[in-house]
């Protein structure tokens, strides 16, 4: 248990600084800063929620608590959608890397620990992405947005796939393939459709 406040303390914020750093030139920082509070408090309660009543569902329905949060900060502030989404994915994945190293220690769970390894080699492609999408001759947009979105895409294609061949180890939800499947399925769309988009 102390392991777990203690990861969790650490990745809420890193959380905060990544949101803040990645919009701050944008947004003022109260923005910035009371949205990802209605975030942190969607991410909360839901999974409180979820501890307590579903644990096995504790990640889809914290996910649910975390975009309930975001939705209610770009409805409130006006933020702009793909910036917005950006910015809270890649300032998600280190927080989701601790949650899931918390767990590998205390419960001595593999499983965990390949999650974690997981995300962390997302956080690198991202970087990747975000630091060279704009040469992609196929991205006539140049639009920010593509680094986000493509590593969610990816992120669920391998949830997904995950689902399909070890069940047991990825998720206790039944419709994980579906839902996963269709998330994944979503978010290359958006990368499609925002690829065509002009400047």
């Amino acid at each position: 248990m102390p392991t777990t406040i203690a990861f969790n303390l650490l990745g809420i914020l890193v959380f905060f600084f990544i949101f803040w750093k990645k919009l701050k030139e944008d947004y003022i920082s109260d923005i910035i800063f009371n949205t990802a509070f209605y975030i942190l408090l969607g991410y909360g309660v839901f999974f409180a929620t979820s501890r307590f009543l579903l644990p096995q569902y504790w990640f889809w329905l914290s996910l649910g608590g975390y975009c309930l949060g975001l939705a209610m900060g770009i409805f409130k502030f006006k933020l702009h959608l793909y910036e917005t989404i950006e910015a809270a994915t890649i300032a998600y994945f280190p927080w989701l890397v601790l949650i899931f190293m918390a767990d590998a220690i205390a419960t001595s769970s593999i499983s965990s620990f390949c999650a974690a390894l997981v995300c962390v080699l997302l956080i690198v492609l991202y970087v990747y992405l975000n630091k060279n999408y704009k040469k992609f001759s196929w991205y006539l947009s140049g639009r920010v947005g593509f680094s986000g979105l493509s590593v969610l895409a990816i992120f669920f294609l391998l949830r997904a796939t995950l689902a399909i061949f070890v069940p047991t180890v990825i998720s206790f939800v039944k419709a994980e393939v579906l839902i996963s499947g269709v998330l994944a399925f979503a978010f290359f769309f958006l990368v499609s459709s925002l690829a065509r988009k002009k400047i």
